[in-house]
């Protein structure tokens, strides 16, 4: 099982604060059947530069595994980069794509989006050193004119839900059906921390099998990782 969304390294972002914390909520992944996680901390162009956004994320990285188990998840570099209008022309974007890939995660506004918006989210798309996914769509999908979505998945975006979509009472049949009409193509557990972030994927794996069957459970799986191409279970 892969998680496709995380904020798992120490001291990147509002994620895990150190080492210990990040261990625990690996633990909690490892329990609930993860063994692959995309670091994905915060990406903000206004904040820092890219360089030193990965000399960062580096440092981070390797505090961590000086201290992983040899049983725990396979950590994937990646980035959760905001979007912002005109960042198809940034410099250094494709080195925020995810591990050795061409898939690129970005965070989109809680609002309704501009028409240019969605041409350079399309461009991105169309460009052939990107392959974007959309992360935690839940949040923007209700508030976007007729006919967006389908527009990007026409153009090949790729869209990650949050675990807890599955699993809120007033979501998941929502949730359920977004996935099973293909608007939904990876799962994160978007996990900061081991109490009001914790991850939660196996519970909303729990539900999706329930709903849908072994087989479509796995069928999920085996495409997440024919997309990340040579990271392997």
């Amino acid at each position: 099982m892969i998680d496709w969304h995380s904020h798992i390294l120490p001291g990147m972002d509002d994620g895990s604060r150190n080492v210990d914390e990040s261990l625990s909520i690996l633990d909690m992944m490892m329990c609930q059947g993860v063994d692959a996680v995309l670091a994905t901390p915060h990406f903000y162009a206004n904040d820092e530069s890219v360089e030193a956004f990965l000399e960062r994320r580096e440092s981070s990285i390797e505090k961590l595994r000086e201290k992983l188990p040899k049983e725990a998840p396979q950590i994937i570099p990646a980035a959760e980069v905001r979007y912002y209008p005109g960042i198809g022309r940034m410099d250094g974007l494709e080195q925020l794509r995810i591990g050795d890939t061409k898939l690129l995660l970005l965070e989109m506004s809680v609002s309704k989006w501009t028409e240019y918006t969605v041409k350079e989210i399309i461009d991105i798309a169309g460009n052939a050193k990107f392959r974007v996914i959309l992360a935690h769509v839940e949040r923007y999908l209700p508030l976007q004119a007729r006919g967006v979505w389908e527009r990007l998945l026409e153009a090949g975006v790729l869209m990650q839900s949050n675990a807890e979509f599955f699993l809120g009472f007033t979501t998941k049949r929502k949730a359920l059906s977004l996935l099973g009409d293909g608007y939904i193509h990876f799962i994160g557990t978007d996990s900061h921390n081991t109490t009001s972030r914790a991850p939660k994927i196996g519970n909303a794996y729990e539900v999706i099998t329930k709903k849908f069957g072994n087989e479509f459970t796995m069928h999920m799986n085996e495409f997440g990782y024919a997309v990340l191409g040579q990271y392997k279970k």
